[in-house]
């Protein structure tokens, strides 16, 4: 997703428009001399959507904030470097127009702020717990903006809720693939569009089940109003029996949304279902953990053509392909899934889909939900295929025990930089270099920063070889439970290329 800001989009269009139209009419009748390349500068703005973290009167939630350091110090065309940076939090709730002061000439109430970042390099965490906790919309400007992320974190520890619920806030977009929800009777899965603009938001919902798409009511032209958020309870869009796989696709008509879907299990559990990966023909899901006692696959071709795909996991030692699952046939528009038993035999491992034919490939979207426990004590959380890291990524709230980062080079060996940053009560950031061999998983849990407090974010830097794709799973058991909730790694998008232009007075004539 894009988290650069329309005003830097805007501004690197119309100096591309003013290069291109000052190439083609120089004073003297000949071409100009083109403009200098591109050149990467951070980006000035960024903003995320987290939603509401839960319904339970006994939730508690963390939010984790932080910016990386590092990105450099170059500011985009046109910027106010006199304009302190910010990194806020405000809960998504309408909001009084512009000028507004309230009765009697009052200014409305300051909204309170989860979490602010005040300098690079720090996470800034801040608590909120129960169920009335609203959704949040956020925005980072100036040095707090290239590579901005946020992280929230939500315990249940009893009800049909039960679980740890991680996300990564994600930015605001106009399409979403979302598959392994469902709309099973012991299935409560609830998507939630959360509109952080001042304008409204129109959305549609797509469902497609084993049989392709679910007939459904009340899925087009849902109103997201400014600065609020809509959740809508999957079961209720359709009639007739619950289908135990479906696959959401959210799109806007108008304006953006942030979009995730909240999956509570009446016996296994609950977590988040994070957007997966643009359709494509390779998908890679990373981070499944090393006693996960059952891993379902979830698929689906978007397109008008079937998908054959080749099933293999990716382990520390290699790649092998699963006992009796080698292929998966995913018919066009329809949600295929297969149960993959007794999959990892004690090794971290990352699931590597790839065309049967690669000269044909297919696009396709896929998710995992992966259960850890057996019997009563169960716990349930998903992995989206996910894209590489192209040049940074980070997962905030990092714990001192719990947290296992997985490494995984599908293709080529890669080299890769980790940083553990400093605490966010105290504690002295440490990096590692290292190598993923080539269809390979690394697997690290004992990077964490000197003299730790609190917790501390973890950042990926690909820095030359092949692909690398990245997950983070935290396990914080309860009771006997093996609660657990899996990020994978988006990139940050901290920089954009933005073009650069000589001056040219002929394009006045």
């Amino acid at each position: 997703m894009n988290r650069t800001t329309l005003s830097l989009i805007a501004g690197a269009t119309a100096l591309a428009a003013v290069t291109g139209f000052a190439a083609l009419t120089a004073p003297d009748g000949t071409a100009a001399t083109g403009a200098k390349p591109t050149t990467r500068l951070p980006v000035e703005r960024v903003g995320l959507v987290c939603p509401a973290p839960s319904t339970s009167e006994v939730a508690e939630t963390r939010y984790t904030s932080y910016t990386p350091t590092g990105t450099g110090t170059g500011a985009a065309p046109g910027a106010d470097k006199a304009e302190p940076p910010t990194a806020l939090l405000r809960p998504a709730t309408s909001a009084p127009a512009s000028g507004d002061t309230g009765k009697k000439g009052k200014k409305p109430k300051a909204p309170k702020v989860p979490a602010t970042v005040t300098t690079p390099g720090k996470p800034v965490t801040a608590q909120a717990d129960g169920g009335s906790v609203p959704a949040v919309t956020g925005t980072a400007t100036g040095t707090l903006a290239p590579g901005w992320t946020v992280q929230q974190t939500t315990v249940v520890p009893a009800g049909g809720a039960r679980g740890l619920l991680g996300l990564g806030c994600g930015a605001p977009d106009t399409d979403f693939w979302f598959p392994a929800a469902s709309t099973d009777k012991d299935r409560q899965d609830y998507v939630h569009l959360t509109n952080p603009d001042d304008t409204a938001a129109v959305a549609d919902i797509e469902l497609y089940g084993p049989e392709g798409v679910l007939k459904s009511q009340f899925t087009e032209g849902i109103a997201v109003p400014a600065h609020s958020t809509v959740p809508v309870l999957l079961s209720t869009l359709t009639s007739g029996p619950g289908r135990k796989d479906v696959t959401v696709h959210v799109t806007t008509r108008s304006g953006r949304v942030g979009a995730a879907v909240a999956a509570a299990d009446d016996k296994l559990g609950s977590d988040w279902i994070a957007p997966a990966a643009d359709p494509a023909g390779t998908a890679v899901l990373p981070g499944i953990p090393a006693d996960a006692t059952a891993v379902r696959l979830v698929a689906l071709a978007p397109g008008d053509d079937d998908a054959d795909l080749k099933v293999q996991l990716v382990t520390p030692s290699g790649t092998i392909v699963p006992a009796g699952a080698d292929l998966l046939h995913v018919k066009s528009g329809m949600t295929a899934a297969v149960d993959l038993p007794n999959l990892t035999r004690g090794t971290v491992g990352s699931l590597l889909l790839t065309p049967s034919d690669p000269k044909k490939p297919t696009p396709v979207v896929a998710a995992l939900q992966v259960v850890r426990g057996k019997g009563d004590d169960t716990e349930i959380a998903f992995i989206p295929a996910t894209a590489a890291v192209s040049a940074r990524a980070t997962v905030p709230d990092n714990r001192a025990k719990g947290s296992t980062l997985s490494l995984t080079a599908p293709g080529a060996a890669a080299q890769v930089k980790v940083t553990a940053s400093a605490g966010s009560e105290g504690g002295t950031p440490v990096s590692k270099t290292l190598t993923v061999k080539a269809g390979t998983t690394t697997v690290l849990t004992d990077l964490v920063p000197e003299g730790l407090k609190g917790s501390y974010a973890l950042t990926v830097e690909p820095l030359s070889g092949g692909k690398v794709h990245a997950a983070r799973t935290l396990a914080l058991p309860e009771d006997g439970v093996p609660m657990f909730t899996v990020q994978t790694f988006v990139d940050d998008r901290g920089t954009v290329e933005v073009p650069s232009a000589r001056q040219d007075l002929g394009v006045l004539d």
